[in-house]
């Protein structure tokens, strides 16, 4: 188990009532502290959710997912939250919030890839 690191991840969710607690997963952020990783992946499936929520505004929820994307690169566009280390950009991004667009309880795991084991997730839980 040598090659092998501890990561935590959550799915990302569009919940477009948060009343009705009814979501719809569109991406998985993955933190590997040992590999200093932190990466997100989304895919919006805009018929699904316009099905699911018509009056949810598609274009918004596409920012703030790739506002997701920015901070998890640390981007100097991605505001004040993208400035912080890794940690805690993490945590900010996992943070339990009453929004349109919310995380899962964080999941540990085990992975000697971090890029791999995110995709891997992102197609079992997204796709």
């Amino acid at each position: 188990m040598q090659d092998y690191h501890l990561f935590e991840y959550a799915v990302i969710r569009i919940v477009p009532r948060v009343e009705r607690e009814e979501f719809m997963n569109v991406g998985v952020i993955l933190y590997a502290s040992k590999q200093k990783f932190l990466q997100s992946m989304f895919h919006l499936n805009e018929e699904r959710l316009r099905a699911f929520s018509a009056q949810t505004d598609i274009e918004e929820v596409k920012a703030h997912l790739r506002s997701f994307e920015r901070i998890c690169m640390g981007a100097a566009d991605g505001g004040p939250i993208a400035r912080l280390d890794t940690a805690s950009r993490f945590r900010w991004l996992t943070a339990i919030r009453s929004t349109v667009i919310q995380s899962s309880k964080v999941h540990p795991g085990f992975c000697s890839d971090p890029k791999e084991a995110l995709e891997k997730l992102f197609n079992q839980l997204v796709l």
